[in-house]
């Protein structure tokens, strides 16, 4: 395995849909988060008559003796919100309690902006390496759970206290099932199901802004295999197409990744991708979006007004990474993202190939 190719796919996946042009908190488009591979609490996704889902299951084949290992890597997002309030009475800045409030969507003080937003934490869960006679004999259940947090910063200027953010995190509970099923010829279907127990008060039920506080948001999962190999589910050779077609995926896409060739790692994505995906060695970064055009952003971010820059800057970190990154860019890189020619890589039918599913 490579890990940093790996990760690098993985990253890319799980910040997609993050954050989107104009990369500012005040856009419409970045009001309401959306993000591939949300899985809600199970009472919100249960309320809702579309198809927002609070679990996904993985199902992939492997070629093993029962000795050999596997490990599980759940990686997700955990939003928490960050308010930028006015304080109702200065003095309350100073007691060293948490303060009152009004909450406004940007704080000016000084010259220094602090916006309203929902930010993201990176969560991963790893199990431990897992033998395949393990998991023939009895399902294993790996828990995690998250814990809520509160936070808060009294904001001065020249006049003394002038406002606060306050930073609130909401626990978050899930668990990962893992089991693993004999098949003829060595093979083995390795199932796992990932699932948000996180308890929603019932009046929250409806509100998908609560909601996403307490999700696992672009939720994905690295398996990694020892002394085995992963087949693949897009194009299996002929004596696997059978089996393959009786694997169940639902809301993943499982594919091999890593360096071409290699099959002792999977990536089970909530987006569309194919056999070893890669990230265009043109690009200088991450734009958080799954149709970017690299230099169409680029320029466009150029072209941002100063007041719009500002806040870009001040909104969100990884938007200001990204608006740093711009300006600095030198015309040689920019002349790279102009344009690139690459083979297309022919392939096959695979008539036999598993569905996805949606859940609701």
């Amino acid at each position: 395995m490579n890990p940093e190719l790996v990760e690098k796919i993985a990253t890319s996946v799980l910040y997609e849909g993050y954050i989107l042009y104009p990369y500012r908190a005040s856009a419409i488009k970045n009001r309401q988060r959306w993000n591939f591979g949300t899985l809600y609490p199970s009472s919100y996704a249960e309320a809702q008559v579309g198809t927002d889902a609070w679990s996904s299951q993985t199902e992939c084949l492997v070629v093993a003796g029962e000795g050999c290992e596997v490990c599980l890597k759940v990686r997700f997002l955990h939003f928490q919100s960050r308010e930028a309030g006015e304080l109702i009475s200065p003095q309350s800045g100073i007691s060293g309690e948490e303060p009152q409030y009004r909450v406004v969507e940007a704080l000016e003080v000084d010259g220094r902006r602090f916006q309203t937003w929902q930010e993201a934490v990176e969560r991963d869960v790893t199990t431990p390496a897992l033998k395949f006679s393990e998991l023939l004999a009895a399902p294993r259940t790996v828990a995690f759970d998250f814990p809520k947090m509160r936070a808060w910063e009294v904001v001065s200027g020249a006049a003394g206290p002038a406002g606060v953010v306050v930073i609130t995190q909401h626990a978050v509970e899930g668990s990962l099932e893992i089991s693993a099923e004999r098949l003829p010829g060595g093979v083995f279907r390795l199932r796992a199901g990932l699932k948000n127990l996180t308890p929603l008060d019932q009046s929250f039920t409806n509100d998908q802004e609560a909601a996403s506080l307490r999700s696992l948001i672009s939720a994905h999962t690295i398996l990694h295999v020892q002394q085995g190999e992963f087949i693949s589910l897009l194009e299996p050779a002929e004596e696997h197409r059978e089996a393959v077609a009786g694997c169940r995926n639902i809301g993943v896409f499982p594919v091999l990744v890593g360096a071409e060739g290699e099959h002792d790692t999977l990536l089970s994505s909530p987006i569309i991708l194919y056999d070893y995906p890669q990230v265009a060695p043109e690009s200088a970064g991450d734009f958080f979006d799954g149709t970017e055009m690299d230099e169409m952003l680029t320029l466009r971010v150029m072209t941002l007004t100063d007041e719009e820059k500002r806040e870009m800057r001040h909104g969100d970190e990884r938007a200001r990474q990204i608006l740093e990154r711009t300006e600095l860019m030198p015309q040689e890189q920019l002349m790279k993202v102009h344009g690139a020619m690459r083979n297309l890589r022919p392939r096959a039918a695979a008539p036999s190939a598993p569905q996805t599913e949606k859940k609701a």
